[in-house]
């Protein structure tokens, strides 16, 4: 018995330091290095992501783990921001191909971290209202959301649905090698200009929408180019020498205040879906109708407060005009 416990100890002792070394890889070969050729470095950080991707999934433990599963997502998430910087470049058909390839391989292993994001929201909820833990509708709730993230844990474990992720990630990557990026030499940054606009324009609209609607629709749609430009400006930022410059400067504040945004966005999303979670399990709530009213006006204080700074760190982010704000970075894209 006390031969198992070590075994297992070891076991998870060496999964975490795998996870480890692969998320300081990821990091390390997510941005352009110095004096990189940008068509080659982009090219290079997508093929190296998907590698990264791709060893996530074969290892042993591979979709089992949500720690591992959002690492994963990460990379892809990525790897789909490059490809809407490359939009103008891949031309129509080959962005909407490579795009909904990603989309479809995030969706498939999203099951089991969302249910895991189901719990923690939860839990967290808690912490700020302990008097709401006591009560045996919610008692219940969190047991029915237990039960649910290992339901989503057991289908990640299914080696057909790894290997169908991998077989896709595999034939993306061979497409990647193969794709025609131009170098520019009398304006290199022509190749990512226009997708940096694109991506501020669409987030600077969907943070109006969003300021005018409130809705769960909105904001999820203004989170989604958030976290596009950030990925985007953290794979542009070329760190060291490249920040002296006060464009370089500029896109890494962009990097920064866009992973800021994208963590309030991301909470008040999870706090939406809770909610939806409450209504939808009205059968546990029988009798304490009391507690489910509480509980949904707890997630609603929160939302509101959330909304409110992301509104004010949004203004702060999207208050230049696109072509002035790609013009201001020019130097460093």
């Amino acid at each position: 018995m006390i031969v198992g416990v070590g075994v297992a100890l070891a076991k998870g002792k060496a999964e975490r330091e795998r996870r480890a070394e692969l998320s300081a890889r990821r990091r390390r070969s997510a941005s352009l290095l110095a004096g990189e050729p940008r068509a080659a470095g982009l090219r290079r950080i997508v093929v190296g992501q998907l590698d990264l991707a791709i060893e996530l999934l074969e290892s042993d433990r591979g979709g089992t783990d949500e720690a591992t599963v959002h690492e994963l997502r990460k990379l892809l998430k990525r790897v789909r921001a490059i490809v809407r910087l490359l939009r103008v470049e891949l031309g129509a058909k080959r962005f909407a191909r490579e795009n909904a390839a990603l989309r479809e391989c995030g969706r498939r292993v999203a099951g089991a971290r969302d249910a895991e994001v189901m719990v923690d929201t939860l839990d967290a909820l808690l912490g700020r209202d302990p008097r709401l833990a006591g009560r045996g509708a919610v008692a219940a709730l969190r047991a029915q959301l237990v039960r649910e993230r290992e339901a989503a844990r057991a289908a990640g474990r299914d080696p057909r649905l790894r290997g169908a992720v991998v077989a896709d990630l595999r034939a993306l990557r061979a497409r990647a090698l193969g794709w025609q990026l131009r170098e520019r030499g009398g304006d290199p940054s022509s190749l990512v200009a226009p997708g940096v606009e694109r991506l501020y324009a669409e987030g600077r609209k969907r943070m109006r929408r969003a300021r005018r609607r409130g809705d769960f629709e909105s904001m999820h749609a203004w989170r989604k180019r958030v976290k596009g430009l950030r990925y985007a400006a953290e794979t542009l930022d070329r760190g060291g020498a490249a920040r002296k410059l006060k464009s370089g400067r500029r896109l890494h504040r962009v990097a920064r205040r866009a992973d800021r945004l994208g963590e309030l966005l991301g909470e008040e999303h999870d706090l939406a879906l809770l909610a939806r979670t409450v209504r939808g399990h009205g059968e546990l709530f029988a009798g304490q109708r009391k507690a489910r009213k509480r509980l949904l006006q707890g997630i609603a204080r929160r939302r509101k407060r959330l909304r409110g700074r992301a509104l004010r760190e949004g203004k702060r982010l999207y208050e230049r005009k696109p072509q002035t704000f790609v013009r201001r970075l020019r130097k460093a894209l």
